[in-house]
């Protein structure tokens, strides 16, 4: 199982698109901290979410253990087929997303020009490194 885990970064809902049922999380550079990188996480078909604004000494994204995802339907009414869907986004489970994986993408912001978000839609420049994945 692989999880995204970028601890002591500052992390802020950036978007949410309730039509089409995206989520965006974003990280930017900090110079001074000696942070040079750009991270975003984008996670679709969300049907169910409870987030923090913001999260202060980062995320740990993973699958909800099972004694979590009863909890969970339990209070929420999360169909039992939905235990594949469900994201914690922190390591103690204090927020949760129940949607499609999540995937992420991170590189130095200096690289990123006039975009606005690694996840325009615009083809990515070859020769610019940028990391990229998905939490299974």
């Amino acid at each position: 199982m692989t999880d995204f885990v970028r601890k002591g970064r500052l992390f802020r809902v950036t978007a949410f698109n309730p039509s089409h049922r995206q989520l965006f999380l974003g990280s930017e550079a900090t110079p001074m901290e000696g942070i040079t990188t750009r991270v975003e996480v984008y996670i679709g078909h969300v049907e169910l979410m409870l987030l923090k604004p913001l999260y202060s000494d980062g995320l740990h994204i993973r699958r909800a253990t099972a004694a979590e995802f009863a909890v969970l339907s339990e209070r929420h009414a999360i169909p039992a087929e939905d235990i594949e869907y469900t994201w914690m986004l922190e390591p103690d489970g204090g927020s949760f997303v129940v949607g499609g994986i999540p995937s992420w993408r991170e590189a130095e912001r200096a690289l990123m020009g006039d975009r606005e978000s690694l996840y325009s839609g615009e083809p990515w420049p070859e020769g610019f490194p940028m990391e990229s994945g998905h939490v299974s």
